[in-house]
């Protein structure tokens, strides 16, 4: 969130003013006579487009910010729930930049994005004047030194003025951006302020998850994430049980052993979701080659509980785990979930065990639960039930 962005800026020595978060429209009279009375309430969500939302508005005085946090505090912005808000000081702004540092897939380097039409409107500016908005590659063995950072400055054309005081955030940027192990650093908007100072007013950072294991204190910037989407949410719950899951747009929940045969899985279902009212995969979730009972209830889980699931293909070819333990995880799964299990499943078992898998399953005679002897027939089987919902993904 911003100000957590803020709070890693601060910690490299980028100029930034913290501010005061509070959760309580009442604690917001206090923090802002002690940040001067006038002030910015701004709320705290992990997404862009916060202000054209509603979610930025000025407060003229102590008790107009009680009024604002009230309006802004439950508000929902594009499917996140705004519980908390920050109030900063007014600025003195003159001038609105863009700044960011990225990873460059593509071209297997960093990217920086910058823009001296910075402020809420760069996406427009990027779209009408592209011309407008420098990109400067970098490369990860130099990264940004001190003739790096004066080309992104000229790149941009920075005024000369604060060309200096630019290229030095822009080196502290880069050590928030390779220190903080990110994946994005973003400003928007980097201001000139009145003095002629340059200052972070915004700021965005994504950490690269891969990287969590060297920074133990980045699992602070998970208290805040209660403001997320339903989405967010499941794909946080299957984290935390360590599966390798991805949310899709789709209707038919799905559970593989092994990325390969799941990225098939995803094919076959999308294809036989054609003879089916344009049926969809609604995830990607490997369990992994050693698949364990106790991971197959923990996926089952997460997929029965996503909403927009209307059926689930769990599709095992048994080997390091053989199909009789899988079996046996699907059957206690539906034991623990009880009523929470609502949704049709298909199951395709081959491999080792398969046919004592299969025996424990027709043993259990679940009423959810259908047995497919082929992974086309059980991809068309699991679209065919998602689509007799009636309520599929995209379609009324």
């Amino acid at each position: 969130m911003e100000y957590q962005a803020k709070e890693l800026f601060a910690k490299h020595g980028v100029r930034v003013t913290l501010g005061t978060v509070v959760e309580r429209a009442e604690d917001a009279e206090a923090a802002a006579e002690a940040l001067g009375g006038r002030v910015v309430v701004k709320a705290q969500v992990k997404v862009g487009g916060r202000g054209k939302a509603g979610g930025v508005k000025l407060a003229n005085d102590p008790q107009e910010a009680v009024a604002r946090a009230q309006e802004i505090l439950g508000m929902d912005i594009k499917g996140h729930t705004v519980n908390r808000v920050l109030l900063a000081p007014t600025a003195d702004i003159a001038e609105e930049y863009y700044f960011s540092f990225l990873v460059n897939r593509a071209e297997r380097d960093y990217l920086c994005i910058a823009s001296i039409e910075g402020g809420v409107e760069i996406e427009e500016v990027a779209h009408t004047n592209p011309a407008a908005v420098a990109k400067v590659s970098i490369d990860p063995q130099t990264g940004v030194d001190d003739a790096k950072a004066a080309e992104i400055v000229a790149a941009t054309r920075f005024p000369e003025d604060v060309a200096g005081e630019a290229e030095d955030m822009i080196k502290k940027l880069w050590d928030v951006f390779i220190k903080e192990d990110a994946s994005l650093v973003e400003v928007n908007p980097l201001v000139r302020l009145g003095d002629g100072h340059l200052e972070a007013l915004d700021g965005k950072v994504t950490h690269d998850e891969n990287a969590e294991f060297r920074h133990q204190d980045h699992s602070a910037f998970d208290i805040a994430d209660d403001d997320a989407d339903a989405d967010s949410r499941l794909e946080a719950k299957a984290k935390a049980k360590g599966l390798n899951y991805v949310k899709l747009d789709g209707d038919v929940g799905i559970i593989g052993n092994g990325a390969g045969l799941v990225m098939s899985t995803l094919d076959v279902v999308a294809y036989a979701g054609e003879a089916h009212e344009g049926v969809k995969p609604a995830n990607f979730l490997d369990i992994g080659g050693g698949a364990s009972a106790e991971v197959m209830a923990a996926g089952l889980d997460v997929i029965l509980h996503d909403n927009q699931v209307k059926s689930v293909f769990v599709n095992v070819f048994g080997g390091i785990t053989s199909c009789d333990a899988v079996a046996n995880g699907i059957v206690h799964a539906l034991e623990i979930l009880g009523d929470e299990a609502n949704k049709p499943i298909v199951v395709r078992l081959d491999g080792n065990n398969v046919e004592e898998g299969r025996r424990i399953l027709e043993g259990a005679n679940h009423p959810l639960v259908t047995l497919e002897d082929t992974m086309d027939g059980a991809a068309d089987r699991a679209a065919e039930l998602a689509s007799q919902s009636g309520t599929a993904a995209g379609r009324v």
